[in-house]
């Protein structure tokens, strides 16, 4: 197994070698939030359009849907019923209505849907945690090594075994 940067796991890497992995895992973090920002204004922009299609089907609707629909309901209501003419023209007119406000209703329901989310601000938060946490991060304390002088040759030379 070894570490990002192709070194073994556990072996001793030089303070460069730890700068550069961190650089390049921060770098491929901040693409990722990046990527996710993206995601989520894509699915905002979907749902926006969502609504304003339903807005726009219930507009289409009511508009050409009226003078046939209501000719043909009007016309079934008073063969079936009976009812003055006029009183049947109205009942079909408020049946177009009440499809129409049901698209609406379903447009509003998206379109709050879409003013909700907050997919950008949310990543930006997380950037921003992300950023504070590497800026309060700090090494861990190494103990102290005695001086070459102080060490004993079998130390020394198993140090150079192992980096080799």
């Amino acid at each position: 197994m070894s570490a990002p940067d192709g070194s073994p796991v556990g072996a001793e890497r030089s303070i460069g070698q730890l700068f550069a992995s961190a650089t390049t895992e921060m770098s491929a973090l901040v693409h990722d939030e990046i990527a996710l920002a993206k995601a989520q204004l894509k699915q905002d922009v979907k749902r926006g359009a969502t609504s304003g299609g339903a807005f726009s089907a219930a507009g289409v609707l009511l508009l050409f849907s009226l003078p046939m629909l209501n000719f043909a309901l009007a016309y079934g209501i008073r063969t079936w019923s009976g009812w003055n003419l006029a009183v049947c023209f109205l009942l079909s007119f408020a049946a177009n209505v009440l499809v129409a406000g049901a698209l609406a209703l379903i447009g509003v329901v998206f379109a709050k849907k879409a003013k909700k989310s907050k997919g950008p601000q949310k990543v930006a938060a997380s950037m921003k945690e992300t950023a504070g946490v590497l800026q309060k991060a700090k090494p861990h304390p190494r103990p102290e090594t005695p001086a070459l002088e102080d060490r004993s040759p079998q130390a020394i030379e198993a140090v150079a075994r192992s980096s080799s």
